[in-house]
């Protein structure tokens, strides 16, 4: 477990810590030339070998590790274009983690079992947690397009913006029943009515003052329906 702490700390040191956006950039301009990405390359084996603690034991896992990271890099940067620089991110992030559990295999063999898939607290939790994000959002979309307003322009918001935040409240709602964390949820409640303040003030009458509230109480009330039907469920069946 010491091994893989320590070599998630150095991956997080050394591509967000210790790597300015200025050598990302270059990178990214200059691809397999630009000095940062043999800058960047060298941070991590720094930080390697002293969380290593010049241990010659794991030069093994420090070439593995650093080999694998300059190519990883370098073909992020050849494939990255403005509509692929989130997905290959996250890849990229998935790939580094996967490196990094084979060197802690190598050297500290483990084994991955997959039974908690037929753990029924595991499947209750997963469909709760869809329930209150995808199922919820489409729920909302349905009751709510019987309105529709003036001042609802697309054009004036970011894309599926709504939706986003709706999943987002709802998560929280759902996480803070579970904690049995009631008092939170008021407080995102002020929170969102804050940032809502300016689209109520500026309505000319009552309507988007009441579509913007049975669009909560329907979130929050379906985010809380869904905390208490699990909460009980657990309880009572499991």
């Amino acid at each position: 477990m010491i091994l893989l702490l320590k070599l998630i700390l150095a991956h997080i040191l050394g591509d967000f810590v210790f790597q300015p956006d200025k050598w990302v950039n270059d990178k990214r301009k200059n691809k397999w030339r630009s000095p940062y990405l043999y800058g960047h390359i060298f941070i991590h084996s720094v930080l390697l070998i002293l969380l290593f603690e010049f241990d010659l034991f794991y030069w093994k896992a420090l070439l593995i590790v650093i080999t694998s990271h300059f190519i990883i890099d370098l073909g992020k940067i050849y494939l990255e274009k403005n509509n692929t620089s989130r997905l290959l991110f996250t890849l990229d992030q998935i790939i580094h983690l996967f490196i990094i559990l084979t060197v802690v295999y190598i050297y500290e063999p483990f084994s991955f079992k997959i039974s908690f898939l037929n753990q029924s607290q595991f499947l209750l939790l997963l469909i709760a947690l869809l329930m209150v994000s995808m199922v919820s959002a489409v729920i909302m979309k349905m009751l709510m397009s019987k309105w529709k307003l003036e001042e609802d322009n697309k054009e004036n918001s970011l894309p599926k913006a709504g939706k986003h935040i709706g999943i987002l409240e709802r998560l929280f709602v759902f996480i803070f029943i579970v904690v049995n964390q009631w008092q939170a949820i008021g407080f995102l409640i002020a929170a969102k009515s804050v940032f809502r303040f300016s689209d109520i003030s500026r309505a000319k009458d009552r309507k988007l003052t009441e579509y913007i509230l049975i669009g909560t109480l329907l979130s929050f009330g379906l985010a809380i329906l869904t905390g208490l039907l699990y909460l009980y469920l657990v309880d009572h069946i499991y």
